[in-house]
């Protein structure tokens, strides 16, 4: 079955961990669940309510649940009902191009045994059956492992990009006091990235409270066996989280240091205008004074224009020489 594009159903029966069938309609899947030493998983592509609806009847999902699913950007969540749990998520990608953090919402439903992924078609589900398969002795674990192999591959995501955004931005340090061509670059991009945190942390902090949830004993979704791999999840969770905050602190900072860069290029440049104006206003000044039309010392002489012209080059000179060693030239 091609799941790449557009909407897809895929669905695989685990026993004793190992792959006992796949490719059955939805509608079988009670079927399945009989045996209780059976572990269902089913994936819906660009799901419409005729599938979920199906999906529902057979796990006996709740409506407010199924209602969520429906609904697109929902917030990073957990919620429990009587004897299922739905989670909301997202999965992220780095765009260095744009820049900007494209964004694939997830929402999934956990029940004793089965569990259910509802996803965009730009979500690499066969990166985490790759990854399921890589595990087969975890496999036994049940919709534990699953889920943890699913939870991990986007935690992973938000690691490989907060990673990204942090090259990004080292980037942009190196131009942010290099030549004056790339101003334009660094204030583009410095937005840019500002924005990709603003949204990565909306995807990332509410991720500390799934995952700790998820822990819990009460709520029996993790085996006991599985809860050092959910630790070392939540450990990921949490550095993304403090990696993410210390980046947008950057972000601010490179946007403050380029206004302060521009005021002190501005000071310079006013400076040196200044300087030549003060220069310029010498020869200026004196041969408006010999231009008048009145007689005066030197008028109509080779001597005034001797005169003016050493007044001229002695005085812009005296100039230049002050404003030089001041650094204003």
């Amino acid at each position: 079955m091609d799941i790449s594009r557009g909407r897809s159903v895929r669905t695989r029966a685990y026993r004793g961990g190992r792959v006992k069938e796949e490719g059955f309609p939805i509608e079988d899947v009670s079927e399945h669940l009989r045996d209780p030493d059976t572990v269902v998983w089913i994936d819906i592509c660009a799901a419409d309510a005729g599938d979920l609806a199906i999906v529902a009847s057979e796990l006996g999902l709740h409506e407010l649940a199924v209602e969520d699913a429906l609904e697109s950007r929902q917030r990073p969540k957990l919620d429990r009902y009587a004897d299922h749990q739905l989670i909301s998520m997202y999965a992220v990608h780095f765009d260095k191009a744009t820049p900007e953090l494209k964004i694939d919402e997830l929402t999934v439903f956990i029940t004793p045994f089965a569990l259910v992924t509802v996803r965009e078609e730009t979500f690499d589900i066969d990166a985490v059956v790759a990854r399921w398969d890589a595990s087969p002795d975890l496999a036994d674990h049940g919709v534990g492992y699953l889920l943890y192999g699913l939870i991990d591959h986007v935690v992973d995501g938000h690691f490989d990009a907060v990673r990204e955004l942090d090259e990004e931005i080292e980037y942009l340090e190196d131009l942010l006091f290099g030549d004056t061509s790339g101003v334009a670059e660094v204030q583009r991009r410095s937005f840019g990235l500002r924005k990709a945190l603003v949204v990565l942390r909306r995807v990332v902090l509410p991720m500390r409270e799934v995952v700790n949830t998820l822990m819990r004993r009460d709520l029996e979704v993790v085996p006991q066996e599985m809860t050092p791999y959910f630790q070392d999840v939540y450990d990921h969770v949490l550095r993304v989280t403090e990696w993410t905050e210390s980046l947008r602190d950057m972000v601010g900072t490179i946007l403050e240091t380029n206004l302060t860069i521009q005021a002190n290029r501005l000071n310079v440049i006013t400076k040196k205008v200044t300087s030549w104006a003060a220069i310029i206003a010498v020869p200026t000044a004196i041969t408006g004074f010999y231009g008048q039309n009145v007689p005066y010392p030197g008028f109509a002489e080779t001597s005034g224009f001797i005169w003016s012209s050493i007044l001229i080059v002695a005085l812009s000179s005296g100039l230049y020489l002050a404003f030089k060693k001041r650094g204003w030239l």
